[in-house]
């Protein structure tokens, strides 16, 4: 391979490779296990550079290398894991194959279901099956109840909506760190939303952050502008991130994900 092959390549993947963590992380419910899988995929592209198909567009040539080391795993957490992963794990398990990978690709990376059979080397039509069924499988699987932290009323009251006809109970909708805080004091959720930026200038992270350091097991999806920001690799990140505007395919994709990870015994599995 020349050289400015070489450096084509190495942009195409550095321009994709936050959005592969975020999926990785998506799978895994963990920022460690998610980037691993991610390094791992890096590390298959350098020893063989074939395994990059380039007929294909590069996320999803990206994609689809990381789909043969996630599928040479059995595509599930260790038998070691614990109390999260473990619990992660016994859902899982009643899942049909695929069919969460379908539907993180088809809403959250937003992949065409052309796309999503090419990573997942199968049919268009299997792709778009697999997402119907991992909505109809996941919805049964767990439901509980969700805090909401946003400023922004109609954004706030679509997200409730959202969550609501899933199933979900929505504890309350906080705007500021304050509100959050204390609405996470009167009843704990089992999995939060929460804004980046909030009406008083005060930080959605932060106030995740204080959250979870009384309780850390309360998985957590961030809603941003700028995903690419809370994707650096440079600090703890989410394992959960969906950007604005959204749509509503990714929230019920996200929320189902996420709630997958989530420890709380109140949930109804």
């Amino acid at each position: 391979m020349s050289t400015t092959q070489s450096t084509d390549l190495t942009s195409v993947i550095g321009s994709n490779l936050p959005f592969l963590r975020r999926y990785a992380r998506a799978l895994t419910g963990s920022q460690d296990k998610g980037d691993n899988y991610a390094a791992a995929t890096l590390e298959a592209i350098l020893s063989d550079i074939n395994s990059f198909d380039r007929t294909l567009a590069p996320k999803v040539a990206l994609f689809k290398v990381f789909q043969t080391i996630w599928n040479s795993t059995g595509g599930a957490l260790s038998e070691d894991d614990d109390g999260l992963a473990a619990k992660a794990q016994k859902h899982l398990a009643r899942l049909t194959r695929d069919t969460r990978e379908a539907l993180l690709l088809h809403t959250i990376e937003e992949m065409s279901f052309a796309e999503v059979g090419a990573v997942l080397d199968t049919s268009e039509t299997e792709a778009r099956e697999l997402v119907d069924i991992a909505y109809a499988e996941m919805s049964k699987s767990v439901c509980g109840k969700v805090m909401i932290i946003e400023d922004e009323a109609i954004i706030a009251m679509d997200l409730e909506s959202i969550v609501g006809e899933m199933g979900h109970q929505v504890t309350g909708i906080a705007k500021t760190e304050k509100e959050a805080l204390a609405l996470y004091k009167k009843e704990t959720p089992d999995l939060i939303l929460s804004d980046i930026q909030l009406a008083d200038l005060s930080s959605g992270i932060d106030a995740v952050n204080q959250i979870l350091g009384d309780n850390a097991d309360i998985p957590v999806i961030f809603i941003t502008a700028f995903p690419e920001r809370l994707l650096t690799g440079e600090s703890p990140e989410p394992a959960f991130l969906i950007a604005k505007p959204y749509t509503e395919e990714q929230v019920r994709s996200a929320v189902s994900q996420a709630m997958f990870f989530s420890s709380t015994e109140t949930l109804q599995a």
